[in-house]
């Protein structure tokens, strides 16, 4: 008897980095000593000036030093928030919010071959808007409450089945996840769990951290296996 193929691919982390980074190269250093294609799927780049704004002079620091290690490792590198950081830096991708740049105009600024993320919080209107547009995935959250966005808004887990049901275009869930309540996210149909303070502050460190979420990963995905045998 052969196992027929899962429904949907084996979900993936969406690695964000933490809030600060105050030496990029020691970052660097430490980041790839645990991080392989494996494991996780992309890191977004998301720094804020004291304002919060997009902190360009930062980014730009720390992706100067991180393009060409990623870029060996086959891990995309993903921007957050603008697009013409992303073109310049020749980066992998950028990922809007939805007071940034339009999927469509970030898509112009970027170009065809590189990823277009969008942030659509709760509303399944900018979903569509975004799939329409030509995102290359949407994110819905927040899920739980994050460290990270403190004013997040909140989203059901049930968006996620019902992107599923009707659309192809990968969703990411993001807010406050980690290892001990991403089962749920990943059972709803979750393609990338986002996941940023429960990595960088695990009590353990990062690379355990990792670890425990492809482990939930790889057991979910043999149980969903199982089942179509």
């Amino acid at each position: 008897m052969t196992l027929a193929p899962p429904e949907r691919p084996r979900t993936k982390l969406y690695l964000i980095t933490p809030l600060k980074i105050d030496d990029p190269l020691l970052f660097r250093d430490h980041l790839l000593e645990f991080i392989n294609p494996n494991d996780v799927a992309c890191l977004q780049i998301r720094l804020k000036t004291p304002n919060g704004e997009f902190d360009r002079k930062s980014t730009l620091s720390v992706a100067e030093v991180l393009i060409d290690p990623l870029k060996q490792r086959e891990i995309d590198l993903i921007i957050n928030d603008c697009p013409v950081t992303a073109r310049d830096l020749d980066a992998d991708g950028v990922h809007v919010g939805l007071e940034d740049s339009p999927v469509k105009e970030a898509r112009k600024i970027v170009g065809q071959g590189k990823i277009v993320g969008a942030t659509c919080k709760q509303s399944r209107h900018y979903a569509m808007e975004a799939g329409e547009a030509g995102a290359d995935y949407v994110a819905f959250g927040s899920f739980y409450v994050s460290e990270t966005k403190t004013d997040a808004t909140p989203a059901n887990i049930e968006i996620l089945s019902w992107w599923q049901e009707i659309m192809e275009l990968p969703c990411v869930a993001i807010g406050g996840i980690t290892p001990a309540n991403a089962m749920p996210l990943v059972r709803a149909g979750a393609d990338f769990i986002a996941a940023s303070a429960s990595i960088w502050n695990h009590a353990k460190g990062p690379a355990h951290a990792i670890k425990e979420f492809n482990f939930l990963f790889d057991e979910l995905y043999k149980a969903q296996s199982d089942t179509r045998i």
